[in-house]
């Protein structure tokens, strides 16, 4: 049986990431960040589990 991953909405995956709106999209652009899913004409969400794999490759960094 498959399980379907939860769907993260940009404000989910800033606090998720530490990361601001433009650093998201910036690193979109150069393609080391996963791209979100269309869930609606103006709406997308990125899978949780893209997200998680994406902060499982980031060095880890100390207060």
């Amino acid at each position: 049986m498959t399980s379907i991953s939860p769907l993260l909405r940009r404000p989910e995956v800033e606090r998720e990431t530490g990361l601001s709106r433009a650093s998201i999209y910036r690193l979109m652009n150069e393609g080391v960040f996963p791209r979100p899913r269309r869930i609606g004409r103006r709406a997308v969400a990125w899978p949780a589990a893209e997200i998680d794999a994406w902060k499982a490759t980031r060095p880890l960094t100390h207060p």
